[in-house]
């Protein structure tokens, strides 16, 4: 691979966005379906809500969360947090009440946005149930000590509700706030300061929160820019949600490069499609198979369709990605390997790479990120050629788990090195792909799961005296969750029952497709072999003839 710049004028993102408005103030600059925002637009938007963000008392490192639809709100508050050193935290839109309490309290949100009903979800209602306290304050300013750190829940929407912050009294706010009291604050805030924190989930019970600079996205910025030659006459398409690194990190690479950054919302195959043909797109980034495949395979999709895209970003299998391809032909598809803790990519293909070395290769490592191949058992470092746990580092990457100093004394080395827990190859080029992980991980359809999540979850059902969830597999989802369950002496459950418990209380991502009940567990020596589990789910799934899991309401019926 020939050797790239490794030097980036790297900028804050409040900087990033004011930059842009004055060099393209009436460049489209987002677009959201049919709500569509020039530079300036978004600049002096966010602006506002750095204004009432300075009214509501907030400090430089204060969390901001949101817990919205997908919409530009959610850019103009990331935005407007990182202009006055606020940390914006992106809370899943999928969460319900047990999990939407778990990141509130850890990450110490001082200030969440939310809206009352978006694509059919009362994200508000959650909150409220999440809170019950919120709805019996006698003032928006919040106290109490279930979430102690919480003082505003801002409701997006004109209507006046107990204890909550509308869209009137916000606008209010920022009236009261001068434009040089925010730039005052923003000339204090440093690129190497935690712009974001992404939650993402782990092998405890407790989704981890990583901190990502300023730096880290100007950084991925300039790596898009680099490695897929992204420009600011590019239409660069997405569907990842706003709580997503991807989707987070991609909307910020487009500003960085001065592109036009187009979203589906909430994710509507045909709606996707009718988006990249008529906007006409020139980069696509699906990232996952389950959001590319029914676009692809949609019934209005014409060949012509995908003319105007000159590349697109895809996981996916060998065999999966060379289907793709042949949808467009004239537009190099990329495989990647990434993480939350890498900023989205660590690898990814190059333009120019042999075809099924894109097909079967994650790529190489993203500039200014050093990798290292390691011995899972030893922690001796292996030659390039070999396969072992990948470890990295680097200023584009995350500078560790917010409030977990234990696990980040666990994850990284003497040197900064952090220890992925993935099995990778590095080929004798460079090259990283993805083979297998060492934690307990699954991966749903693009969503991260961890199994002790979904375990602890299901401990606290009457019945249950042990569970263990591991992936099955799945044509449209790639992995789902399958749980099983040992009963407590004397007790009966059913799977229609053990997954009703699930539906309401965990997103419905996490919930276990199949149930199988156990009165015995393979073992080796003390521990239950999780290999084995999965084996028999796979082969009882195979046997008799099931390649995806039903489709599930959210709800219990």
């Amino acid at each position: 691979m020939e050797q790239k710049r490794s030097w980036i004028n790297a900028t804050t993102l409040g900087d990033l966005i004011d930059m842009r408005a004055d060099l393209h103030p009436d460049k489209e600059a987002i677009v959201f379906r049919d709500d569509r925002y020039t530079y300036s637009d978004i600049a002096r938007e966010a602006t506002k809500i750095s204004k009432s963000l300075l009214a509501l008392g907030v400090e430089p490192g204060d969390r901001i969360g949101y817990f919205l639809g997908e919409s530009v709100d959610t850019v103009l508050i990331m935005l407007g947090a990182a202009k006055i050193g606020a940390i914006c935290a992106p809370i899943n839109s999928r969460f319900k009440p047990r999990e939407l309490r778990q990141v509130i309290v850890h990450a110490g949100m001082k200030v969440v946005f939310t809206t009352a009903s978006d694509a059919g979800t009362d994200f508000n209602e959650l909150i409220q149930r999440t809170f019950p306290q919120i709805a019996e304050s006698g003032s928006s300013a919040l106290n109490f000590q279930e979430a102690p750190e919480l003082q505003t829940i801002v409701v997006m929407d004109e209507i006046e509700r107990a204890g909550t912050v509308n869209l009137t009294k916000l606008n209010s706010l920022a009236e009261s706030v001068s434009d040089e009291d925010v730039l005052l604050r923003q000339s204090g805030v440093r690129v190497r300061e935690t712009a974001i924190i992404m939650y993402t989930s782990g092998t405890t019970a407790m989704p981890k929160g990583a901190m990502l600079s300023h730096e880290a996205f100007s950084r991925y910025g300039m790596s898009l820019q680099e490695r897929m030659l992204l420009n600011e006459d590019d239409r660069i398409w997405s569907a990842l949600p706003m709580f997503h690194i991807g989707g987070v990190a991609f909307m910020l690479a487009s500003i960085f490069v001065g592109g036009t950054y187009f979203h589906t919302g909430y994710f509507d195959p045909g709606v996707a499609l009718a988006q990249i043909r008529d906007e006409e797109c020139t980069v696509a980034l699906p990232a996952f198979e389950t959001i590319w495949l029914p676009i692809i395979s949609h019934e209005d999709r014409a060949d012509s369709d995908f003319d105007s895209l000159r590349t697109l970003m895809c996981v996916g299998v060998p065999e999966r990605l060379r289907e793709f391809q042949k949808a467009t032909p004239n537009a190099p598809l990329l495989n990647a390997c990434g993480q939350t803790e890498a900023c989205a990519f660590l690898g990814l293909s190059e333009l120019d790479d042999d075809p099924e070395l894109r097909f079967t290769k994650g790529g190489f490592p993203m500039p200014g990120l050093e990798i290292e191949v390691h011995d899972p058992d030893t922690e001796a470092t292996l030659p390039f050629g070999s396969v072992g746990e990948l470890w990295y580092r680097g200023p584009a990457m995350f500078d560790g788990y917010f409030r977990d100093e234990e696990l980040n004394e666990a994850v990284f080395d003497e040197r900064g090195f952090f220890r992925t827990g993935d099995i990778c190859e590095i080929d004798l080029d460079g090259r990283v792909t993805f083979l297998s992980r060492l934690k307990d991980m699954l991966k749903v359809g693009g969503e991260n799961v961890a199994a002790a999540e979904v375990e602890g979850y299901l401990l606290t059902h009457p019945a249950v005296a042990l569970a263990q969830v591991v992936a099955a597999p799945d044509e449209r989802y790639v992995e789902v969750p399958a749980a099983y369950i040992q009963l407590n002496p004397g007790a009966e459950a059913t799977e229609k029952e053990i997954i009703d418990f699930c539906k309401d209380e965990i997103a419905t991502f996490r919930i276990p497709r199949y149930v199988r009940f156990v009165d015995e567990w393979p073992m080796s020596g003390t521990k239950i072999q999780k290999f084995a589990l999965r084996e028999m789910i796979a082969e009882e799934l195979k046997s008799k003839g099931i390649k995806s899991a039903a489709k599930m309401s959210s709800s219990k019926d």
